[in-house]
């Protein structure tokens, strides 16, 4: 089924807030990409060093960690719209505090505030888009809305270099404000529906109680996602933290901005066909092409020296992306009830967030220690480690998950 012809199954109501949920996205993702390439210089330009830009860096994930049960909770219970404004009005606000807080202290608590905006807007994004689609095209549907992400994100890093090459930062941290705004213009446009309640005669009779989120924590079904987004979150906060740095060590004519666009159109790319295909050939195959794809990009970057190999990382990089996110939020809904999805977001994306929140501080410990090259091949060490992981525990047993991780068996856990 092609775009159009999804487009032409779903109903006015579907559609209309499916494309101004699909806009604000577009903006709020430029607006956090503007500073993916730029802001760990700034960091070191107010005075701080290697460490200390690892730990303002990695403080974005103490925002999400702190935020992200609550988000999810809030949005199980009482509305997934309310969920995406918080998360929309953070990130309009948050970068003007960049300006007017500028020592080491006031960054990491700017830079926290700021990480509730991905963890509201995520949550209420995703739950949003799984509330509207149709379910037998949950993964083309969920494929094709997280086409957001690549596109903004090709945008805003070029936006945010040019912005600082030429006019400096305050401007650069306005711009973000702006995008941030128009986000927040268009999510108070979007009407959700009233979520339906599910009544315990409904459920299988596998499942007769509602899950609690300890329940949640310690479901087989659940917490395999959980550490393996954990894992890819190490390897993104190692690429956002320190990848400016590495570039600039090295003396490379190379503009980070573009490197960052190039993922983004990788992303882009691969995330057009991938949704449909999973419908088809499953969810594992395309979760274990992802981590190949993380494999292939650490170890390109343990030994990158020209502009060239840069390139070939944001190829790799932007594929693995663009397989891992949409796939693996598929692959969380199909694990779990409409009631109880906002909560299953939060705990399996927090799994993103403790990786991302582990890289800047810990890994800043590493590399100081060992170095960029041998900080990248722990990295890619800590791919392969995700990606055996993945085929040998993604389903019931052993074989079943070797088979599911190749398109050969069906997800036994899922449950929608």
């Amino acid at each position: 089924m092609s775009i159009i012809n999804l487009f032409k199954t779903l109903k006015p109501f579907q559609l209309k807030n499916l494309l101004v949920l699909f806009i604000a996205g577009f903006f709020f993702w430029i607006s956090v990409s503007i500073l993916l390439p730029t802001l760990p210089t700034y960091i070191k330009s107010v005075g701080a060093n290697v460490q200390q830009v690892g730990q303002v860096m990695g403080c974005f994930a103490i925002g999400l960690l702190l935020s992200r049960t609550l988000m999810g909770r809030f949005a199980d219970r009482h509305s997934r719209k309310l969920v995406l404004l918080i998360g929309s009005f953070v990130v309009a606000v948050a970068p003007i505090c960049y300006i007017y807080f500028n020592s080491i202290a006031e960054l990491m608590a700017v830079r926290a505030f700021h990480g509730i905006s991905i963890a509201a807007f995520t949550i209420g994004y995703s739950a949003l888009v799984v509330d509207l689609s149709p379910i037998h095209n949950r993964g083309e549907a969920i494929g094709y809305m997280n086409l957001a992400v690549p596109t903004g994100m090709a945008a805003g890093p070029a936006i945010g270099s040019y912005i600082v090459n030429s006019v400096g930062y305050a401007p650069l941290f306005l711009a973000s404000a702006s995008s941030g705004c128009l986000a927040l213009l268009l999510a108070a446009q979007i009407q959700e529906r009233k979520l339906k309640s599910v009544y315990i005669e409904d459920l299988p009779p596998s499942i007769r109680v509602s899950r609690n989120f300890w329940q949640l924590i310690n479901s087989p079904a659940l917490n395999v996602p959980t550490v393996i987004l954990s894992l890819v979150g190490l390897l993104f906060g190692t690429i956002v933290a320190f990848l400016p740095l590495y570039v600039e060590e090295l003396n490379i004519d190379f503009n980070l901005g573009l490197f960052y666009t190039v993922v983004a159109i990788s992303s882009f790319s691969v995330r057009i066909f991938v949704g449909k295909a999973s419908d088809r050939y499953g969810r594992g195959l395309f979760i274990t092409l992802s981590l190949l794809c993380y494999v292939v990009s650490m170890t390109l970057l343990s030994v990158a020296n020209s502009p060239a190999i840069f390139l070939l990382v944001a190829v790799a990089e932007g594929f693995g992306r663009g397989l891992l996110i949409p796939i693996m939020l598929t692959l969380i809904s199909d694990r779990s009830y409409d009631n109880e999805r906002g909560r299953v977001f939060a705990l399996c994306l927090g799994g993103f967030d403790v990786g991302l929140a582990l890289a800047g501080p810990i890994l800043g410990i590493v590399l100081a220690a060992i170095g960029y090259r041998q900080l990248f091949s722990f990295a890619s060490v800590l791919a392969i480690f995700a990606l055996l992981f993945f085929m040998t525990k993604s389903n019931k047993n052993l074989n079943s998950s070797l088979r599911f991780a190749v398109g050969q068996e069906r997800d036994l856990h899922a449950v929608s």
